[in-house]
């Protein structure tokens, strides 16, 4: 029997029966409602927002969450599985799914009052009340503990200034995350739309992830009541435990885009044909290919060892930065190399893999730059922090 050229190590044996529908059930949103739309938006520079109803009615906000707060209460296997069919798809959509889940609805939930979860989580859920994660500054990145957003008491309320930038859903936010020092440490506090002194404005003329809307924020004397203030974690370990939930979804996220642009660069190889026959039967493409087909199979693998120790409470952050800086290096890779193998066709959007390319340009910056990641695996093995 063929072996599944995407699935070379018949990785889906290894899921359940449920992860499985789920899988199914992603897949076929993105094949029917994803992909016929997304380059234009891409071209565009549009987020398909009208989507978004629909994301939240096959249940992919906060889908690991409780269902007591109108979550689909899934593993965090299924959950890695919901990312790698959103990416197949495009980065900015699985981006969006995953601020709102991992970034915004998570520290709401872990971090939050319950009077917080109740207000918030059912609403975000349904997609009527879209989040946004502030946590990135103007100046700086890569080291969050020298953020300049402040937050002062005055009285029973707190006032907050600073700025943030590269926020993806910033301009469609309800709802914004922010974190800031205080006398007290990093604390977040909900600022919703509207506040007065609260400012979005959407970043244009960027080259990646132009499905998705990003933003700066600005935070002008903004007032907050203490109500708003996350009360359970103070420190950089809650933004930081934000960043290892969207960061494991984002070692699933990038195998979609990589199966993407290879499956189209298998196709592509056996139609196109070059001194009478199809480049696929020459050795240098099928060498290309089968190097494609080697690294998913590696990273599937990898994604799935991390989904089990997650759901068994074993996993450790450094097992993440690893899969983050595996995975997302193999798909920008692979999404170069099918771009090449599609010559001149590969450059337009008709195509998917010079998009993936681009998004993914994004992909290895955010949640940790893949240089920061290589130096958590440094740290680990050597015990000698190099930061």
């Amino acid at each position: 029997m063929a072996l599944n050229p995407t699935d070379l190590f018949d990785v889906r044996s290894l899921l359940t029966d449920e992860e499985r529908m789920i899988q199914d059930s992603v897949a076929r949103f993105t094949d029917e409602r994803v992909i016929p739309i997304i380059g234009d938006c891409f071209d565009q520079a549009r987020f398909p927002a009208e989507l978004v109803p629909e994301i939240a009615a096959l249940g992919l906000f906060g889908s690991s969450l409780p269902e007591k707060y109108g979550c689909a209460g899934l593993n965090s296997v299924s959950y890695g599985l919901i990312c790698q069919e959103l990416e197949r798809g495009d980065s900015g959509i699985r981006s969006f799914v995953s601020v709102q889940s991992s970034l915004c609805m998570y520290p709401i939930y872990a971090y939050g009052s319950e009077e917080q979860r109740e207000r918030y989580l059912p609403r975000m859920a349904r997609g009527e009340v879209i989040g946004c994660f502030g946590l990135t500054e103007p100046q700086g990145g890569s080291d969050p503990a020298n953020m300049k957003t402040n937050a002062r008491r005055d009285g029973d309320d707190w006032v907050i200034n600073g700025a943030k930038m590269w926020i993806t859903n910033g301009n469609l936010a309800d709802v914004a995350i922010v974190w800031a020092q205080t006398d007290e440490g990093i604390q977040g506090f909900l600022i919703d739309k509207g506040t007065p002194g609260f400012a979005a404005q959407e970043v244009h003329k960027k080259m990646s992830l132009r499905a998705s809307v990003t933003s700066a924020l600005f935070f002008d004397n903004v007032r907050v009541p203490d109500s708003q203030r996350l009360p359970n974690v103070k420190g950089l370990k809650g933004p930081l435990g934000c960043l290892t939930q969207a960061r494991y979804g984002i070692t699933w996220g990038p195998i979609g885009a990589a199966i993407s642009s290879y499956q189209c660069a298998l196709e592509y190889s056996k139609s196109r044909i070059l001194f009478n026959r199809p480049i696929a039967a020459t050795q240098a493409v099928q060498l290309k290919l089968a190097d494609m087909a080697r690294r998913i199979t590696l990273a599937q693998l990898l994604s799935l060892q991390l989904g089990r120790l997650k759901d068994a409470g074993a996993m450790q952050p450094a097992q993440v930065s690893l899969a983050k800086w595996n995975n997302v290096r193999m798909a920008l890779d692979i999404s170069r190399e099918a771009r090449d193998i599609l010559g001149g066709a590969g450059i337009t959007t008709e195509y998917p893999p010079i998009r993936h390319a681009l998004n993914l340009e994004s992909v290895i910056t955010y949640e940790g730059t893949e240089t920061v990641h290589q130096l958590v695996i440094g740290r680990e093995v050597t015990g000698i922090n190099a930061f």
